[in-house]
């Protein structure tokens, strides 16, 4: 037995209405974004046209002369050392902060959960001076751990390449942590189900779905990382100075005049270099974004 329908054309058009409009953009959606769009160009768009043309201004002319100074010699060497460091302590960072992460994710006391996170959000936010102060005043030369350890015995430094990375996991991991517990909690238990099902081991799931599902939102977190240790300044200024050689501390230093009087265009390509390099761990992270979500949706 069939039944017979039938379609009116009011029927019909309120069907074909909604494939018509699925692609359609109401007029006003570009008017609701002005502000932030105006912000965006006033906040970043015209520093950045003013970094650009001050890196390219040679003598009242154009040219690429602070460029190839900025990455010679000293400037160099502290834009290596700023890389090097930012990249050591953003992997050690992801790596420990995606372990504390995953623990504080599958513990069952929710007290616990919440006490972490909410420590996380006030660490990861906790930098510069006042942090540079407490590590000197627990880590530095005189200080209480230094003195009751012995620890200056066994030659340990904190202004050093080392110890200013101790510093900056202070609130690199806390800032991992915030960044990876969301999609720890997007990872589905029916995929983990359903590995123990087929016979798959914890090694082998995390292998062939945990990492690869998260591996674009690691990623990003190791991008975050990078670019908050790349950027740092007050905490290294504060309590290494000069003696670890990074890119901010050059261009505090071509901005203030403190080695040689007139560089302040070789500052400013400092800057733009470090914002290539930004770009370019970011273009890393970028493409894979995708993926991640289309799995943790």
């Amino acid at each position: 037995m069939t039944v017979a329908t039938t379609s009116t054309p009011a029927a019909a058009a309120a069907v074909e209405r909604p494939k018509e409009c699925r692609g359609r953009k109401r007029p006003g959606a570009w008017l609701a974004a002005l502000p932030l769009l105006a912000f965006v160009a006033l906040a970043f768009g015209l520093p950045a046209l003013a970094m650009l043309n001050g890196a390219l201004s040679v003598d009242g002319s154009y040219g690429l002369g602070n460029l190839s100074q900025s990455v010679q010699g000293a400037y160099w060497t502290a834009l290596l050392g700023s890389v090097k460091l930012a990249a050591t302590t953003a992997a050690i960072a992801a790596v420990l902060g995606l372990l504390l992460a995953q623990a504080v994710v599958t513990s069952r006391g929710r007290a616990l959960r919440e006490a972490v996170l909410t420590a996380s959000g006030v660490l990861a936010n906790f930098g510069g001076v006042p942090l540079a102060f407490a590590f000197v005043a627990t880590l530095g030369n005189a200080g209480v751990l230094t003195t009751k350890l012995g620890l200056a015995d066994h030659g340990w430094s904190l202004y050093s390449f080392w110890g200013l990375a101790l510093t900056y996991l202070y609130f690199l991991i806390p800032l991992m942590v915030l960044t990876v517990a969301p999609a720890l909690d997007g990872l589905r238990p029916q995929w983990r189900e359903a590995a123990q099902n087929s016979g798959a081991s914890a090694w082998q799931y995390w292998r062939h779905v945990g990492i690869p599902v998260l591996l674009p939102t690691l990623l990003g977190g190791f991008v975050l990382l990078f670019g908050s240790a790349f950027a740092a300044y007050a905490t290294a200024a504060s309590m290494v100075g000069s003696s670890v050689p990074l890119v901010t501390m050059q261009i505090a230093d071509a901005l203030s005049g403190n080695v040689l009087v007139g560089q302040e265009n070789v500052a400013l390509a400092l800057s733009l270099d470090m914002v290539i390099v930004a770009l370019l761990v970011m273009a890393v992270h970028l493409p894979l974004q995708r993926r991640s979500a289309r799995w943790l949706a």
